[in-house]
């Protein structure tokens, strides 16, 4: 009975931050704190939230959205993981291509939106783009610091064995850099969800960036705020689940003795 009180309170503490801002959300417009125009009490917005759900609106916007997320983020990773690999273990081609690679990871994702609707065109062809392009980043520059930084006693021990170079890679340095493969992963996973929207935004007839347009041009205020939220909790699930499945695959690394 103590246990399991000590994990309610727990739970409690975890979410206290969460409930007394949504508390202060609540207040703020009753008290006219706040325009309650522009930001309507927090119970407006659970209306609007729960209208969404009930009437399956909410549904359908976040289906197209995590479907387009969904395959600009595969193709990214298809690309992005295996280029970094190659980038961090192969020197010459670093030099070769690192200026490049630099040069593009500068230049904003959704200053390049507009090129990408003329060569694609307005349909799902360019907003895929667009977030193939934004998840890139994180992922290529993590992998190849994960290559770059595996332990050279781990890499020297395996060649006192007699290992092979392309041993050397998948049994060494390929499980070696998988956490920050992973890191980069879950950073690219929230990005994608982020730049899909605002692409949403400026050109879409569904989806939650559409969702969030349509509400905020007919001021629809409650409606609009109940779309971010939505957005920030799709954006949690993601993190949590990644971070749930980088523990499971990295489940090795606490099995290994200490000192190892």
């Amino acid at each position: 009975m103590i246990a399991w009180l000590r994990s309610l309170f727990k739970g409690l503490y975890r979410i206290s931050s969460v409930l007394i801002f949504l508390l202060l959300w609540e207040i703020a417009p009753r008290l006219g704190i706040v325009d309650a125009i522009f930001l309507p009490p927090f119970s407006q917005v659970a209306v609007a939230f729960w209208q969404l759900i009930i009437t399956g609106e909410l549904f359908t916007h976040i289906s197209i959205s995590l479907l387009r997320s969904l395959l600009g983020f595969s193709l990214g990773l298809s690309v992005a993981i295996p280029l970094g690999l190659l980038i961090g273990w192969f020197k010459g081609f670093e030099h070769f291509i690192d200026p490049l690679v630099q040069t593009f990871r500068q230049t904003s994702t959704l200053a390049l939106f507009p090129v990408f609707i003329l060569l694609f065109g307005i349909g799902e062809i360019s907003k895929v783009a667009v977030i193939f392009w934004g998840v890139q980043w994180a992922v290529l520059l993590n992998t190849i610091s994960g290559v770059k930084n595996v332990d050279p006693l781990l890499i020297k021990a395996a060649k006192s064995l007699g290992i092979s170079k392309f041993s050397l890679f998948i049994k060494v340095i390929l499980p070696a850099s998988m956490p920050s493969i992973l890191t980069g992963v879950r950073l690219s996973a929230t990005h994608s969800i982020l730049v899909l929207i605002a692409a949403e935004m400026l050109g879409a007839n569904a989806g939650l960036g559409y969702l969030l347009f349509f509400a905020e041009a007919n001021f629809l205020i409650p409606k609009m705020y109940a779309a971010i939220i939505t957005m920030s909790l799709m954006g949690l699930i993601v993190n949590y689940s990644l971070v749930s499945l980088e523990k499971r695959v990295l489940k090795w690394k606490e099995e290994l003795p200490s000192g190892t």
